[in-house]
């Protein structure tokens, strides 16, 4: 039969290469009874258009995986989004979570840092560390990732606005240390169009932030192959109140954005578009969320097949990190949060991610403890090592439900990214507010569902109890402000300040040029120049960005 020919030729040209080199986690899968389960299931009768919708894992449209051998090969990376305080209090937590099984770093940002302020501007008082780790200079940097040797780890840094300031003192770091550029792997948020839709943690124009994301693009093409260059993230368009066809669409047309201006820059899609990496939400409607993943990999592929005429198989997958829906976090009754988290977790496995982060019970209340990041993490390995549910290729795939909501999902969006393109692209349609507008419209409308119980919240509108709140409280101490205070003007005393001076200078002059700034800021940063001095030479040149009045 026709079909068997494609199923014989997937195993042969797809599966077994990789196979080769990267052998399957046991030599047998099988369910506790003893039930053999095969690498992947396909239809007996597939639909004509079967390889156009849905195929095999690890080829075009990518529907069912990126991989040929998904998690039967190796599990996703299991990160902990943290850092907190001071760079040595993250350090620790970092150290722990690796001890305790995670495999991957996830970087979180305090604010100052987040929008370009060193610790000891104005700006920052009350600040420092209060939402995630406080970087101001490289000895931060170097300070946040002591005895964790960068070419053994992944690390992902969420971070957007100063995204290549961050990475220039990771690759300074990683020269201290002793590891070449080419060794890193990671990633950088460095999604800027989202900040300006739902985040807002933006610093310059669009213009020469785009230039920056470009750079960095040219950049890691060279420098650093194995680091993704940008998360494109649909997690903050989701957490602002968007639906998940509406996380698709948005997310995507950015996606598109980010392509197009690289092209426009001079740079074939072929070279760059395997270091771009996505980053979804994983939400409580699980059948939904599910077919979320699979549409939005079968619509990226399209769009870089068919609108960038995409050449390399590689530059048609979409490779991405979830995390669980902070949104959805409450403060009432905080241990039914472990529940939520678990089945977004598994939704996102079941949906085929690359990373995982799973939230912790009590991030609705305060930053989380030990005890409840590593519930969180202990989650993600239970349905690795316990469910069963990573030992076959896309379980879902041949639901009725699952596809006909994978189509829904792929229309729905598709008609929203023509709306966009109408628009002029996601830059214009930001600027006109149109998908803000869209997103606060449904955020409005699940709120009035709320509020009316048409939908359900267990413990907040519905099902209460009565009683004292006893969890443990993860408490940041507002010395740590003072401190680095302390640090950044011993930094600047002893530092070369002639050579700090001339840096200055020539970042002015580069940011009015049209040089690729990258090679220039690890230079700047390498001479102890701090973030905050970095991003006030880069206003004086750009500006800062401000919405319209009317958003």
């Amino acid at each position: 039969m026709a079909f068997e020919s494609d199923i014989n030729r997937w195993e042969e040209q797809t599966l077994r290469p990789v196979l080769k080199r990267f052998p399957e986690r046991k030599a047998e899968f099988e369910t506790p009874s003893g039930i053999p389960l095969p690498p992947v299931m396909v239809p007996e009768d597939p639909d004509p258009d079967y390889n156009l919708k849905v195929g095999f894992p690890g080829e075009y449209p990518f529907t069912r995986g990126v991989q040929p051998s998904m998690y039967r090969g190796r599990f996703w990376t299991m990160r902990q989004y943290a850092g907190y305080a001071s760079a040595e209090e993250s350090n620790q937590r970092y150290r722990y979570l690796l001890d305790q099984g995670q495999t991957g770093l996830s970087v979180a940002f305090d604010l100052p840092t987040q929008i370009g302020y060193d610790a000891d501007d104005p700006i920052a008082v009350g600040e420092v560390g209060k939402v995630g780790v406080s970087i101001s200079s490289v000895e931060d940097m170097e300070t946040l990732f002591r005895d964790i040797p960068l070419d053994k780890v992944s690390t992902s840094m969420t971070i957007n606005a100063p995204a290549s300031i961050l990475l220039a003192m990771y690759i300074a770091v990683a020269h201290r240390q002793g590891v070449e550029a080419h060794q890193l792997r990671g990633t950088i948020q460095n999604d800027i169009l989202k900040e300006y839709i739902a985040r807002g943690t933006y610093i310059f124009p669009p213009a020469p932030s785009m230039r920056l994301i470009t750079d960095i693009f040219r950049y890691c093409q060279a420098e650093v192959p194995h680091w993704n260059t940008i998360s494109i993230s649909g997690y903050h368009i989701r957490e602002a109140g968007a639906t998940a066809v509406q996380e698709v669409a948005f997310t995507l047309a950015n996606g598109a954005a980010y392509v197009q201006a690289a092209v426009d820059a001079g740079l074939d899609v072929d070279s760059f578009a395997d270091q771009l990496s996505f980053f979804f939400n994983a939400h409580n409607d699980f059948l939904e969320e599910v077919a979320k993943f699979r549409a939005a990999r079968r619509m990226w592929a399209k769009i870089m097949r068919e609108r960038f005429h995409a050449s390399s198989s590689r530059s048609c997958m979409m490779r991405f990190h979830t995390q669980t829906a902070g949104s959805t976090l409450t403060a009432q009754q905080p241990e039914n949060n472990v529940v939520r988290v678990a089945l977004q977790a598994l939704a996102a496995v079941m949906g085929g991610t690359q990373s995982l982060h799973t939230n912790s019970m009590d991030e609705a209340l305060w930053l989380p403890t030990e005890k409840s990041v590593r519930v969180a993490l202990r989650t993600q390995q239970v349905i690795a090592y316990e469910s069963g549910v990573a030992d076959t290729i896309d379980p879902l795939a041949g639901s009725y439900l699952i596809e006909h909501l994978t189509d829904e999902i792929e229309q729905r969006a598709q008609a929203y990214m023509e709306k966009i393109d109408n628009l002029g692209g996601a830059m214009m349609a930001i600027e006109r507010g149109y998908i803000q507008g869209e997103i606060q419209d449904a955020a409005y409308r699940f709120q009035r569902a709320v509020e009316s119980k048409d939908e359900i919240v267990v413990g907040v509108n519905a099902f209460h109890v009565e009683g004292k709140l006893e969890l443990e409280r993860l408490k940041v101490d507002p010395a740590i402000e003072q401190d680095q205070r302390q640090r950044l003007a011993a930094l600047r005393e002893a530092r070369d300040a002639g050579r700090a001076n001339e840096l200055m200078g020539r970042l002015e002059g580069a940011a009015r040029g049209a040089d690729n700034l990258m090679p220039l800021l690890v230079e700047c940063v390498e001479a102890r120049l701090t973030l905050g001095e970095i991003c006030r030479v880069l206003r004086g040149v750009w500006g800062e960005y401000h919405p319209p009045a009317w958003l």
